[in-house]
């Protein structure tokens, strides 16, 4: 997610002490609540079925730590580096609130994925404001679809496993963050331009319904 308003930061790539403490804080926060949902879910049958039950804990927590951090950085630094190309200032920010919503969401079994956002000092126009909006969910989609080329080429390996956590969770956050609901992405796209965000949420929406067709298909050996 991006927000924008006032905020005093540097205009050039460089993070500061309490970005990098917001990031590592939202970081873990994302990364437990998805240890949270997966933990009942097929993925844990995979991981028994491929490694055995005792191993299965570790190694989804750690893929999913691993993948959250790969993930989730990319996309707010899409925004935060697309914020700055235009010449504004940009940190992140984490939500109490949000990663309070996001641990409890998960706990449910579903997640409300809002750990914080790219904050962005000064009101850029629409389409400015669009485009920023767009690069955090467009790298999602993209990873979403390494991961999808990845469970192909890696299928009746151990490492499918990671391909498809990949896609999952890629495709899950594009999704999420092209809702067309404020403040998430999704909202500030289709303000700026409806075509460019049905192409973007279609995308997204296509693959996750490819994770659901190709997940019974998947062998580790």
């Amino acid at each position: 997610m991006d927000d924008t308003y006032t905020i005093n930061v540097t205009p050039d790539k460089r993070f500061s002490g309490r970005e990098i403490g917001d990031i590592a804080v939202a970081m873990v926060v994302l990364s437990i609540a998805f240890v949270i949902l997966y933990r009942d879910s097929q993925f844990m049958w995979y991981l028994g079925y491929a490694y055995g039950d005792v191993a299965r804990w570790p190694i989804l927590i750690v893929t999913c730590f691993g993948l959250v951090f790969f993930s989730f950085l990319l996309h707010e630094f899409g925004h935060k580096f697309t914020a700055q190309n235009f010449g504004l200032r940009s940190e992140f920010r984490m939500s109490r609130i949000g990663l309070f919503i996001t641990l409890i969401t998960s706990l449910l079994g579903f997640l409300f994925a809002a750990p914080g956002a790219v904050v962005i000092n000064g009101y850029p126009d629409k389409r400015t404001n669009g485009l920023i909006s767009i690069a955090g969910p467009a790298v999602n989609i993209v990873l979403a679809m390494v991961g999808i080329v990845g469970c192909f080429a890696f299928n009746h390996t151990p490492l499918v496993f990671v391909f498809l956590m990949l896609a999952n969770l890629n495709a899950f956050l594009a999704f999420f963050n092209l809702l067309p609901i404020p403040p998430l992405d999704g909202s500030k796209i289709l303000v700026w331009n409806a075509p460019v965000y049905i192409a973007a949420m279609a995308v997204a929406a296509l693959e996750i319904a490819y994770m659901f067709m190709w997940m019974p298909d998947l062998y580790f050996a």
